[in-house]
């Protein structure tokens, strides 16, 4: 039974863009259909309020006083007529008249008398201005224009009428349904070419993103219709600029795995190689002690298959050695500070007996100078500190020391020495060997890589020392170098003639120590 993946589904490139662009245009097709809504209120409400101040102006311009003292409204019909032509219903107009200096009630020339007054003493109103106000009348909301003026009595003939004064109300009034109509139509237009809008950008959103993407679906089609071994690169071909670091950083990841199966396969394939001759000999080996009946002869074959075995130990040691040291990371966080002149006197120690066993002298020259070559004498601090994994250091100088050995013929010295310079930890091994030529000295460092000089193919050596010393060197930031032993730029080392020999130089970066 499959276990359900519980990991929360996390968006992609088209959903956040639509739910980072959508509100965003929301916001802003809501804010602009909110600023046409008002202008359009505006205009609607401007259009009507002038529509409906004619009639008043109308009116006003009607008012006359008679000869007889009376006032009247001059084509009164006239003015109804045209004020109630558009729609009849919910549409009031009112005259009233007031004489100045008297307490009287409002006298109402025409239309109905119980219209809504205007708002107490308005400026506008008092100074002859219409007004427009909003009020209720027979349970309805209405839309009302008021003009208050002033009429004289021009007429002299009677000295008593001398100066009246009337105060005259018009007032027209009219529902505000038509213009509310009027306004909600225009607003569900606005909201719906808004709505269209909206879609139409959606849609271009989503097809822009997708057809951005698609470069990316192929990319992600190509990359599940492989096979696992296939560790060509990338296309990039259409690849958008801001995903192609991504790519880039994918076919660099995979150039670096196939390089990786290339190395595994290929030391799978020496490590057979280098394995096959010594098992194909201890066989023949075997096969002839158990024929053998002589005892002398017999133990003759059996010691020869002893030291077949140490031989092929040594190689599987160092086929270890090598694995570890080109495919393992360093673990534990930083490397600890270590002593390389403190490393380099235990492997001197280490190899002293099969130097003297190979009648070789191994010679040692400290960093700090002449000091007793005695187990006692450990420095507190450390003489020559780096920072790298003591093992590993450890490993590098047995392999060049190991060599040297090997290398070195019967009779000869060895000088293991170590020193500084301005930036680099120095440790060096000089022989006096039969050195390798300059043309072999980058060869020598490739795996089953041995040299082939007639001295050297006498050692029946693997051709890794050289390989791990340098893996493991680098590991830890320094390097191997490869010079004849009468060529070395300081003053340790034995004398020996140019071309003589060979000096391996261990370099590693110096440490501060606080």
């Amino acid at each position: 039974m499959s276990q359900q993946n519980t990991e929360p589904r996390r968006f992609g490139i088209r959903a956040r863009l639509l739910a980072l662009l959508l509100p965003g245009l929301v916001a802003l097709l809501a804010l602009d259909s909110w600023n046409d809504y008002r202008a359009l209120s505006e205009t609607v409400a401007n259009a009507y309020d002038q529509s409906l101040l004619e009639p008043v102006k109308a009116l006003g311009n009607s008012i006359v006083v008679r000869p007889d003292g009376k006032v009247q409204v001059h084509e009164a019909f006239s003015v109804e007529a045209m004020f109630a032509a558009t729609s009849a219903r919910y549409k009031h107009l009112h005259v009233g008249i007031t004489r100045v200096g008297t307490d009287g009630p409002e006298t109402t020339l025409m239309g109905v008398p119980d219209l809504p007054p205007p708002p107490v003493a308005p400026p506008d109103l008092s100074a002859g201005k219409p007004v427009f106000y909003d009020a209720w009348y027979q349970g309805r909301p209405v839309r009302i224009a008021a003009l208050r003026q002033t009429v004289y009595d021009t007429h002299d003939t009677l000295p008593s009428r001398d100066g009246a004064a009337w105060q005259v109300l018009i007032q027209a009034a009219e529902s505000t349904g038509p213009r509310t109509r009027a306004v909600n139509e225009s607003l569900q237009q606005e909201v719906w070419r808004d709505a269209r809008m909206l879609l139409v950008v959606t849609l271009l959103v989503w097809l822009g993103v997708a057809w951005t993407l698609r470069p990316l679906e192929r990319l992600r089609a190509s990359l599940r219709e492989r096979q696992p071994d296939d560790l060509k690169p990338l296309d990039s071909t259409g690849i958008p600029q801001e995903v192609m670091p991504l790519v880039d950083a994918v076919n660099h990841h995979i150039e670096s795995h196939r390089a990786m199966v290339a190395e595994h396969s290929q030391f799978l394939a020496d490590a057979s190689h280098q394995l096959r001759t010594p098992l194909a000999i201890l066989s023949i080996q075997a096969g002839y002690a158990v024929r053998e009946t002589d005892p002398d002869r017999m133990r003759e074959s059996l010691r020869a298959i002893v030291t077949q075995l140490a031989r092929t130990r040594r190689l599987s040691e160092q086929l270890l050695a090598l694995a570890h040291a080109t495919h393992q990371n360093n673990a534990g966080g930083a490397p600890a500070l270590v002593d390389l002149n403190a490393v380099a006197r235990a492997v001197v120690l280490q190899y002293l007996p099969l130097a003297r066993e190979n009648d070789q002298d191994l010679g040692w020259i400290d960093a700090r100078g002449d000091i007793p070559f005695e187990p006692t004498t450990e420095p507190m601090r450390p003489v020559l500190p780096v920072h790298a994994n003591e093992a590993e250091l450890h490993e590098v100088l047995s392999n060049l020391v190991h060599n040297a050995i090997k290398y070195t013929p019967r009779g000869g010295s060895i000088t293991v020495s170590v020193r500084r310079d301005a930036r680099y930890a120095l440790a060096e091994v000089c022989d006096s060997g039969p050195g390798i030529s300059a043309d072999r000295r980058v060869s020598v460092f490739q795996r089953f890589q041995r040299d082939a000089s007639s001295e050297a193919r006498a050692m029946q050596g693997a051709g890794l020392g050289l390989t791990i010393a340098r893996s493991y060197a680098r590991r830890n930031q320094g390097d191997i170098e490869l010079a004849d032993a009468g060529s070395a730029d300081g003053a340790n080392g034995p004398a020996s003639t140019a071309g003589a020999g060979l000096r391996a130089t261990l370099r590693l970066p110096l440490a501060s120590v606080k």
